[in-house]
């Protein structure tokens, strides 16, 4: 029995099968429609959506947008989507979109001129593609199915949307079981090839995962505070959202806090990494050997210091300037690598892993960079050997920091069953690596 949930096999006459699809649709279905997109439709036709109009309302302005996102529980997720899904998307030429519960899109990434063609069926951040605005689409059917779907070509119920096919899973909260968002993938046919729906059920997995793990951290935080006795119970606090340092993987930082995305240079992101990274702060002489290689770059350091204070001002964020004597931040600020080595330490490997978005500023040249670059490296690559699961462990060995590393393939190819297929795989980039090493 084929699976429902599967877009229609790829049509050998794709122009006489929409024009099928077309009538189908204007008729009220029959074959060859599957039926849970003639019953999306039959829901849209219910809620009166024009298949002739723009699909996605936008629904959030950027304002907006940027406060609502820092606040979704999805904010936290959104580096292990990347890192999941990015370079099949890249590799493809695909889009993946993430989505709140209610359908509205709030992050989308991926290929550059497909995301310039879609926002002509606005498929942008802010727009709501929610079965009750849009029709049938992956994200909304996802949504009000509860359930991972595909979605092909003409099964979509806009008529703009005819030529983008695509895939989305829903994504739950761990505790309350409640849906918290979306994940979606659109593009052309590599959108609903069969393996892109177990591919994003994974990235899901991984996700809720995640949103566990932060649960069980703010669980741990709360009973970790004394309680106060209080006269009338006050309304729980809004959400706080921690400022967060983006280096893993980027040749420059990126931060995010209190709504705003700020790049940072080079070198103010080499600044602030490493007072992230050194909590309890760095004298003036430390920090000029850690950034310049030499003590006595004090002058350097001090006027690089007043061009960072200058740029978190301009952004609105000058509570994050450091302040100094020594040199410190004035509030935490979470560093991606250090979110990674704190998964490994709960043995969250494949979590951690996806986390992992790269060398700490692989083009830093700072000495103090180089020795976080390295810790972080050699922990993650340590506890991947030590005990990670094979499928994490082969993971690692396929990136682009292990490709090269005989040990790691070595270590899969042993935890491997020996019946399992993927041994011949393991066994020939085994031999690769030994003949690009001269062994």
């Amino acid at each position: 029995m084929s699976n429902p949930w599967l877009s229609s096999p790829a049509p050998d006459d794709p122009s006489a099968w929409r024009d099928r699809l077309e009538e189908a649709q204007a008729t009220g279905g029959g074959a060859p429609v599957r039926s849970i997109v003639q019953e999306s439709w039959r829901r849209a036709r219910d809620r009166a959506v024009d298949p002739d109009r723009l699909p996605g309302a936008i629904d959030l302005d950027e304002d907006a947008l940027r406060e609502y996102r820092a606040a979704h529980p999805l904010a936290s997720a959104v580096p292990i989507i990347h890192r999941l899904l990015i370079r099949h998307t890249f590799d493809a030429g695909l889009i993946i979109a993430i989505g709140d519960q209610s359908g509205r899109l709030l992050w989308i990434d991926g290929d550059r001129g497909l995301r310039r063609r879609a926002e002509s069926m606005a498929f942008v951040e802010g727009a709501n593609w929610s079965e009750e605005v849009a029709g049938t689409s992956a994200p909304g059917t996802a949504l009000a199915l509860d359930h991972g779907v595909q979605i092909r070509g003409a099964e979509h119920y806009s008529r703009i949307v005819h030529p983008w096919s695509c895939t989305a899973v829903p994504v739950h909260d761990p505790a309350s079981g409640r849906i918290v968002g979306v994940i979606d993938i659109t593009g052309g046919d590599d959108a609903v090839a069969p393996a892109t729906l177990p591919l994003l059920e994974a990235t899901v997995a991984a996700v809720e995962a995640e949103l566990h793990v932060r649960r069980l951290d703010a669980l741990a935080r709360r009973a970790a505070r004394p309680s106060t006795p209080s006269r009338a119970a006050a309304p729980p606090p809004a959400p706080l959202v921690e400022p967060k340092l983006h280096v893993l993987g980027r040749e420059t930082g990126f931060l995010e806090a209190h709504g705003v995305e700020l790049e940072l240079s080079a070198r103010h992101a080499e600044i602030l990494a490493l007072l992230a990274w050194h909590r309890a702060g760095l004298g003036a002489e430390a920090l000029a050997l850690a950034v310049y290689g030499r003590d006595d770059a004090l002058v350097t350091l001090r006027a690089e210091m007043v061009r960072l204070r200058r740029a978190l001002a301009s952004a609105g964020l000058s509570a994050l300037a450091p302040v100094s004597r020594p040199y410190r931040l004035p509030v935490p600020l979470a560093l991606d690598a250090q979110r990674v080595l704190a998964f490994l330490d709960r043995g969250a490997h494949r979590v951690a892993l996806g986390h992992y978005a790269g060398p700490v500023l692989p083009g830093s040249g700072a000495p103090g960079v180089e020795a976080v670059r390295a810790e972080v490296s050699a922990r993650l690559r340590d506890a991947m050997l030590a005990d990670a699961h094979v499928d994490t462990l082969l993971d690692y060995a396929r990136s682009d920091e292990a490709a090269l590393d005989l040990p790691v393939w070595t270590a899969a190819f042993r935890a491997l069953p020996v019946d399992s297929p993927r041994r011949t795989a393991v066994v020939t980039r085994i031999e690769a690596i030994e003949r690009e090493l001269g062994r």
